[in-house]
């Protein structure tokens, strides 16, 4: 009943579509390719093949190693600093421990200091010397 009327939507002035072109038969003496594969070379409208890493990683791996560098060495340079003043603590310097406490030096042994936390009861804690954050040279 209506198979001779033509529809035409919202674009009357288009030219009509041309038909689907006929498919191209496979050339017989091709070489089967599997799919994921790169073409074969000397194709026309295949990309050029990859010749080796992108700039990009190698920029962004310079970057990464950049960085791990220099973290190394600021952890370098804090621990000799760290060292040192721990080296140089004597009877009388202020110190802080890692956990707060604030006191004055009374005694300095190889591994081991003895800070007086408290003047009126002579209070005195036997800390290591790792607990120690950090040193205000004071008077004796």
């Amino acid at each position: 009943m209506f198979s001779d009327l033509t529809l035409t939507l919202a674009q009357v002035d288009a030219p009509p579509n041309p038909p689907p072109a006929p498919a191209e038969p496979a050339p017989t003496d091709a070489v089967e390719q599997q799919p994921g594969s790169p073409p074969p070379a000397g194709e026309e409208g295949s990309p050029p093949p990859r010749t080796g890493v992108e700039p990009f990683f190698i920029i962004v791996l310079g970057v990464l190693v950049a960085m791990i560098i220099f973290s190394m060495s600021s952890q370098r340079k804090e621990k000799k600093r760290r060292a040192a003043m721990l080296d140089t603590m004597k009877k009388g310097d202020k110190v802080q421990t890692v956990g707060g406490i604030l006191g004055t030096v009374a005694e300095v042994r190889d591994d081991e200091v003895v800070v007086k936390v408290d003047e009126n009861t002579n209070t005195k804690i036997k800390l290591a010397k790792n607990a120690i954050q950090s040193v205000t040279p004071g008077s004796e």
